[in-house]
C-alpha cells in the first residue's frame, strides 16, 4: 500500500501550529496538522488561571486576520482573559481557519525516508511530508532545579503538571519560584484550601504597574506600549523579531534570559498578598524525603535554613533544550542539536535540517523573547508560510 505524501505536516495544534497552518493551507499547500487543539492549555494550566498578556497580544494567526480574539469575545484594554475562554477562542479558531486539515491523533516519531519525512502516528498511521513543522510549545522543555531531580512525582512536580488544584486542599505545598506562574499558582492553591508558601532567591517580587488604558504623550513616548509590554526595548523586541537574530548570540542569550523577567500581574497582587507566605533571598540548596520534603535553603550570607513541606511545586519555567524532542528519532535530533542545546534557525524558521522548521518558545533563542508568548504567533506564522512556498515551489 503506497504511504500517502503531503506538503507540510505541522506537529502540535496549540497557538503556533494552527496559526502556522492557517497561513500554509491559504497559501495552497497541502497542509495537516496533527494533536489535540489547544490540550496543552487546556490540561496543564490551572484551572481558574488569567493570561498574564493583554487581550490585544493574545491573537492567533490567520493571513486575513479575521480570526483574532476580539471576533471570539471583545475585550478591553486591561481585562485578563480566563484560560478556559483562551482555550474555547482556539478551538473556535481551528474550526474557521483550520477546519479538517487537522487530525486530533498525536505524532509519534519524526525520521526521515529518502528525500521525505516520515511520520508515525499514535494511530499507527503512516505518512510522508515534504516538510515538517515542529509547534510542540513548552511541555517538553519543563525546568526543575537540580537539588529536586531524582525525588518521586508524588513529592515535586512541575507547574505544568497541574490542572485541578483543588487536589491539595488542606496540604502544605510549597512553591518554588518568583514569576506568574510560580505567584499564581501559589494563589490559586490558597483559594483552594492549601496552606502554601512560596520560596524564592530574589529579596523582592516584582509586580506588574495597573495598565493606563489612556497614557500622557510624555508616557507614550518614554515607555511606548507593544505587544510585549510597555518601553523600548519591549517595542524593539516585538517588532523586529527578524532583526535580533542578527545580534551577536552572546547578546540573543543575554536578552532572552534578561528581558520581560519573573514579575507577577497586578490584577494577582492583592488575593496574592492576602492568602500566600514567602520566604525570599534564599536559593534551594537541597531536598530530601522526609516526611514529606524537606528542603535545605542558602540565603545570601551562606546560612543554611531547613523547611518541611508536603509537596513541592517548581514553578521555575522552562529551559529549551532540543535533546529533549524526543519526536525526532536519533539522527534528526542529532543533526538539529548540534549548534548546542538552543538551535539554529534560518530567516523562515528552519533548522540546520532543510525542510524542518521549529516555531515557538523552541525560536526563542534566534527570534528573541516574542516568541516566548502567543503574541508571536503572527511573525512566526508568515515567516514560516514563505519559507514552505519557497522550498515547495
Amino acid at each position: 500500500m503506497r504511504i500517502p505524501i503531503i506538503d507540510v505536516a505541522i506537529v502540535g495544534a496549540g497557538p503556533y501550529g494552527l496559526s502556522v497552518a492557517a497561513h500554509a493551507l491559504h497559501a495552497g499547500l497541502e497542509a495537516r496538522v496533527f494533536g489535540i487543539p489547544m490540550r496543552a492549555w487546556e490540561n496543564h494550566m490551572p484551572r481558574g488561571m488569567l493570561l498574564k498578556s493583554e487581550p490585544d497580544a493574545s491573537h492567533l494567526a490567520d493571513p486575513e486576520r479575521r480570526h483574532g480574539l476580539d471576533a471570539y469575545h471583545p475585550y478591553g484594554y486591561g481585562d485578563p482573559v480566563p484560560v478556559e475562554r483562551f482555550v474555547d477562542y482556539g478551538r473556535w479558531f481551528h474550526a474557521r481557519a483550520v477546519g479538517a486539515a487537522l487530525e486530533e491523533s498525536e505524532v509519534a516519531s519524526v525520521g526521515v525516508e529518502g528525500g521525505s519525512f516520515a511520520l508515525t502516528l499514535t494511530s499507527g498511521e503512516q505518512l510522508l511530508a515534504r516538510t515538517v513543522v515542529l509547534a510542540v510549545g513548552f511541555l517538553p522543555f519543563a525546568h526543575r532545579p537540580a537539588a529536586l531531580e531524582g525525588l518521586p512525582p508524588e513529592a515535586v512536580t512541575h507547574s505544568s503538571d497541574h490542572h485541578d488544584v483543588g487536589r491539595f486542599s488542606g496540604r502544605h505545598v510549597t512553591v518554588i519560584g518568583a514569576g506568574q506562574a510560580a505567584l499564581e499558582t501559589a494563589t490559586l492553591l490558597a483559594e483552594a484550601g492549601a496552606q502554601v508558601r512560596v520560596v524564592a532567591r530574589t529579596a523582592a517580587l516584582a509586580w506588574n504597574d495597573t495598565p493606563d488604558g489612556r497614557p500622557s504623550v510624555a508616557s507614550r513616548l518614554l515607555a511606548p506600549r507593544s505587544g510585549l509590554g510597555r518601553g523600548w526595548r519591549s517595542l524593539a523586541w516585538a517588532r523586529v523579531p527578524g532583526a535580533f537574530r542578527h545580534l551577536p548570540r552572546g547578546v540573543r542569550d543575554h536578552v532572552v534570559h534578561t528581558a520581560l523577567g519573573p514579575a507577577g500581574s497586578w490584577w494577582l497582587r492583592d488575593r496574592f498578598e492576602a492568602a500566600v507566605s514567602v520566604t525570599l533571598g534564599s536559593a534551594l540548596a537541597a531536598a530530601e524525603l522526609h516526611d514529606g520534603v524537606r528542603l535545605r535553603l542558602r540565603d545570601r550570607s551562606g546560612a543554611e535554613t531547613t523547611l518541611d513541606t508536603e509537596h513541592v511545586i517548581a514553578a521555575t519555567g522552562y529551559r529549551v533544550d532540543v535533546g529533549r524532542l524526543r519526536v525526532l528519532d536519533d539522527g534528526l535530533r542529532r543533526a538539529v542539536a548540534a549548534a548546542g542545546p538552543t538551535p539554529r534557525l534560518g530567516p523562515a524558521f528552519e533548522t540546520s535540517v532543510a525542510g524542518l522548521h521549529l516555531v515557538g518558545l523552541a525560536a526563542a533563542a534566534t527570534f528573541g523573547p516574542a516568541m516566548r508568548f502567543v503574541y508571536g504567533c503572527d511573525y512566526a506564522a508568515r515567516r514560516v508560510t514563505q519559507g514552505l512556498v519557497r522550498h515547495l515551489r
